[in-house]
């Protein structure tokens, strides 16, 4: 038996054997000159999977959607940008760090926020006012728990933008998740959007790296613009070798990871203190509160993990993301561990 089953999330999963191999085998060149033929494979399949024009390998989301939000804005400008969202809550600020723009903060039902509030909250520049100039969507959304926003609500955010002359950006982190949940193909949800980033190091296990897709001409600049960030690499193939194997093989296997998900909800939505909704849990994270009247949500993660149970702490009360790391047993143990600290 495994000492820990890791349940904090889906980038603690390890490479596959063939995503070893590829990173052994790859064929390399300086990526900075434009060299690597590994590079060009994967951004390649990555921007006709999405439906770009072209697309861009960089080490991690967070510069990925840093890249966007610069090559989208000017210094003064406003982007429009949903409260709970991992730009605006988890990701050290860069909104205003790198591009010096304002976020306007929009409420929202599980991640989609509301056409019209948008509308309404799109300025004209003037010497009082800022110019809104993007906007920002997640899909799935982390922070309402892997919801999948409704792919009619992004058409409809679309339509306003687009009446505005505005850039929509998808933080698709795990835009592969929501399209094997929902049925509907990746490159529809990202067709609502004129860029997205996605993660290749989360659910399809790739070992680092995320995606830019968009125009050629926006990809350029942003290739410019990660240079400036210091994510401009060299013999990259090694590592962008894993992110082809994550496209090709792994995408299917995510609903593995949604089925353990909704079974460890079924398994512990009943027990004494634990607020959650099991219809809620559409992906692979699970969000839940915790009023037990001797338990706080810290006393219950540090039980669990005596128990061999690891998860996180988030504003909400603990996150559970299943893994490929995760298999049937180890959700078994989590409800089982569960079952005994709450009933002590």
């Amino acid at each position: 038996m495994k000492k820990y089953a890791d349940f904090r999330s889906d980038t603690v999963t390890k490479p596959t054997p063939e995503m070893r191999k590829a990173m052994a085998e790859a064929v390399v060149g300086d990526d900075v000159l434009g060299d690597d033929p590994t590079v060009k494979k994967l951004e390649s399949l990555a921007a006709a999977l999405m439906g770009k024009q072209a697309a861009l390998f960089v080490p991690s989301g967070t510069m990925g959607n840093s890249i966007a939000i610069k090559a989208w804005t000017r210094e003064l400008d406003e982007v429009i940008i949903e409260a709970r969202s991992h730009i605006y809550n988890m990701e050290s600020t860069h909104m205003t760090f790198i591009s010096r723009v304002s976020p306007r903060v929009l409420t929202s039902h599980r991640g989609a926020m509301d056409p019209e509030e948008v509308e309404k909250n799109i300025k004209k520049p003037s010497v009082h006012l800022p110019r809104t100039s993007l906007i920002c969507i997640e899909n799935t959304h982390n922070n309402w728990g892997g919801a999948v926003v409704p792919l009619e609500n992004m058409r409809a955010i679309r339509k306003k933008a687009d009446r505005h002359g505005i850039r929509i950006h998808l933080d698709g982190a795990r835009i592969f998740n929501a399209s094997v949940a929902s049925g509907i193909p990746v490159k529809e949800y990202a067709e609502t959007a004129d860029s997205v980033m996605f993660c290749l190091s989360k659910g399809l296990s790739a070992p680092i790296g995320s995606i830019l897709a968009g125009p050629k001409d926006f990809i350029d600049f942003s290739r410019r613009i990660r240079k400036a960030l210091g994510g401009a690499m060299r013999q990259v193939g090694v590592i962008a070798a894993p992110g082809i194997v994550a496209l090709e093989k792994m995408v299917s296997r995510l609903k593995e990871d949604h089925e353990r998900a909704k079974k460890l909800a079924l398994g512990i939505y009943r027990l004494p203190g634990i607020k959650l909704d099991p219809e809620d849990v559409e992906t692979d994270i699970i969000i839940f509160g915790v009023e037990h009247p001797h338990l706080s949500a810290a006393d219950l993660l540090e039980k669990l993990k005596q128990k061999g149970i690891l998860a996180l702490s988030v504003p909400q009360g603990i996150r559970f993301v299943t893994n490929r790391g995760i298999d049937d047993s180890d959700v078994e143990r989590a409800i089982t561990a569960f079952t005994a600290i709450l009933h002590s």
